[in-house]
């Protein structure tokens, strides 16, 4: 069972960070606006710390990870 309270905080900590970081909702709304998040879609991620260092992954949509960012975004509601 969710636990309410955690809700509470993980909305704060979303609030904190697209307030730090205002292009990347911007970005994720942009790409569901765009009809580029569907099945067949890959994502990827690219990592670079402070010392240069990097590590990147991908990842190909299906049908189970769109109904999670489904799920996501009806939780934004």
């Amino acid at each position: 069972m969710i636990n309410p309270a955690m809700i509470f905080k993980i909305k704060s900590s979303w609030e904190r960070f697209t307030a730090s970081h205002p292009k990347f909702p911007k970005f994720l709304q942009a790409a569901a606006a765009n009809d580029v998040m569907r099945e067949g879609t890959i994502l990827e991620i690219n990592i670079t710390t402070p010392e240069g260092r990097e590590l990147s992954t991908n990842l190909k949509l299906t049908t189970d990870d769109l109904q999670l960012i489904d799920d996501i975004k009806n939780m934004t509601k």
